[in-house]
């Protein structure tokens, strides 16, 4: 297979594609959990509410990984490990954004409009050395 880039699959991040975010726990085992997310072009962006351990866990250590995937053919995926940066800033925009590109615009702004009083963190994570893989290849 060829080297693919974050490029190669672009409209697999710009779809509404499901991910999951590991992190570490305290006694050192892996908690992965689905998450949202957005590509700037930069870093991958995910909102993640005060309350939730996964901030916790970041918040202890930084290291985590995200993975993104298609569960349809050509199957294509993003692995991104590093040290996530965490932003305590008014996410509300952000939160918007991203649920509109999993619900849709109009449903995207009930889910935001009813998380306001829900702060939340904004975790940046940008791609070192992405694992990107699509199976078209080798599909029958």
């Amino acid at each position: 297979m060829r080297s693919l880039s974050l490029e190669d699959v672009r409209t697999l991040l710009e779809a509404p594609s499901p991910a999951v975010l590991t992190t570490t726990r305290k006694a050192g085992g892996a908690l992965t959990s689905p998450v949202w997310f957005r590509w700037t072009g930069v870093a991958f962006e995910v909102v993640i509410a005060r309350e939730d351990v996964k901030l916790r866990h970041l918040e202890r250590d930084p290291r985590c990984a995200l993975v993104i995937f298609e569960a349809v053919a050509p199957f294509r995926g993003v692995e991104v490990t590093g040290e996530a940066s965490l932003r305590h800033c008014d996410v509300t925009e952000i939160r918007r954004s991203i649920a509109g590109r999993y619900l849709g615009s109009d449903a995207g702004e009930r889910f935001a409009a009813e998380r306001a009083s829900k702060p939340g963190v904004l975790l940046q994570l940008a791609p070192e050395r992405p694992r990107v893989w699509d199976l078209a290849d080798i599909l029958p």
